[in-house]
């Protein structure tokens, strides 16, 4: 019998010892302070996540956008006191994977999930063909447009192309309705790039052909052309020069813009009586096309979830990720985000009260165009925003800027 009760209370012991090392597992989760989810979204997704994982804490750090690719490559020295589960950009699978900091999890991604999740999506997350996260924010850039203003304008229906939003815009300045009614991310960052971008692809333009920088000229040239002459002709507010997604919510929302380019997520803020003077006042399209060579235009600004290769707790990591990701929970917060599930469209809970959003993203996602796939993109990416901020404070002509960028690009391709 003694040996029986000294079995069953070491069973006891190492139970509670299971029980509490269960306990102890601390996830360390970074994301982004900025556009798509808000920190409360996420605060209550990851609330729901331990509420279902008992066993499982997550410890959440939100950072700018500009941050997160520093962050990460800083946590890859950090041993088992690194990151469990990073949010990254469209942009860096190339980087990260040939550099060993995120984790393969092609044999995690259950086979039947591809055919359900858009293929823009999964490009986000995809490199050399293995797989290194769940895409989780699905997202382009639309045109924003103050219908009030148009209307005070006598403009009966917002523009088909980016030379009529030039057109409308002059009309609106003429009319004196806003000084400048055009407001963009042109700080020197990775916003600008993302509307350098969509402006490229609407022109036909690319970045390279073979290897080789293709962007001194047509339609990046073009693209160029258009955000200077924008300026040039007072269309557009020269802060624009100093401000990141956030500074153009706040000046569309107070009502001092006709148009803006932004994500998802402005949708649901500036339709909001709280967040906004022009609540009830927004139209929503995706970004136009140039006549002649295209309809639309979108830049893939899309993100994925992934485990940095030092994880120690890769598989509650993975558990987290498929939390964030499922069709449930990014239906349950499709205000800000919508979802990469396809068969999200048909629900009422991601549809209702954002027809129009969903109908410029049934648009927008066919021609998502990407950045530059390249291993050295944030070189690129760097040299690119130097170069076409510098003429955009016409420092140089476009013709120069884009010649300069090219030289310095090949250099390290």
């Amino acid at each position: 019998m003694k040996l029986k009760t000294l079995m069953a209370v070491t069973a006891s012991a190492a139970a509670l010892m299971t029980s509490a090392a269960m306990a102890d597992t601390t996830l360390n989760a970074l994301f982004m302070s900025q556009a798509a989810y808000s920190e409360d979204n996420i605060k209550s997704m990851t609330a729901s996540f331990e509420a279902a994982n008992p066993g499982t804490k997550v410890d959440l750090e939100f950072v700018p956008y500009e941050a997160l690719h520093d962050k990460i490559i800083a946590a890859s020295g950090a041993g088992d006191d690194g990151y469990d589960v990073v949010l990254f950009d469209v942009i860096w699978p190339a980087e990260f994977a040939e550099r060993g900091f995120l984790t393969d999890v092609s044999d995690r991604v259950a086979a039947d999930l591809t055919s359900k999740i858009f293929d823009g999506a999964w490009t986000t997350v995809e490199y050399d063909g293995k797989r290194y996260g769940m895409p989780w924010i699905l997202d382009t850039k639309y045109l924003y447009y103050n219908t009030e203003i148009l209307a005070n304008a006598g403009i009966e229906t917002p523009p088909a192309t980016w030379a009529e939003v030039l057109e409308q815009a002059k009309v609106i300045k003429d009319k004196g309705l806003v000084e400048y009614p055009l407001v963009w991310s042109w700080s020197q960052s990775e916003a600008m790039i993302c509307d350098f971008t969509t402006l490229t692809a609407a022109h036909g333009g690319s970045f390279f052909d073979d290897g080789k920088p293709a962007f001194e000229t047509g339609g990046a040239k073009a693209a160029l052309d258009y955000m200077k002459t924008s300026l040039g002709d007072g269309l557009t507010n020269p802060s624009s020069l100093e401000y990141f997604e956030e500074d153009v919510r706040r000046v569309f929302s107070a009502g001092d813009a006709a148009f803006a380019m932004n994500w998802t997520y402005m949708n649901s803020l500036v339709n909001d009586p709280n967040e906004s003077k022009v609540a009830g006042k927004v139209g929503v399209m995706s970004a136009p096309g140039v006549d002649g060579v295209s309809e639309a235009s979108a830049v893939n600004g899309s993100m994925g979830l992934g485990i940095p290769s030092n994880s120690p707790h890769a598989d509650q990591a993975w558990a987290f990720i498929n939390h964030l990701t499922n069709q449930s929970t990014q239906e349950e917060f499709a205000n800000l985000s919508l979802p990469i599930w396809k068969a999200s469209y048909s629900q009422s809970a991601v549809t209702d009260g954002q027809e129009d959003l969903v109908a410029a993203a049934d648009k927008s996602i066919a021609v998502m165009y990407p950045r530059p796939l390249v291993a050295s993109y944030t070189e690129v990416s760097s040299i690119l925003q130097k170069h076409l901020h510098g003429s955009l404070l016409d420092q140089t002509t476009s013709e120069e800027a884009l010649a300069n960028a090219a030289k310095r690009v090949a250099r390290i391709r």
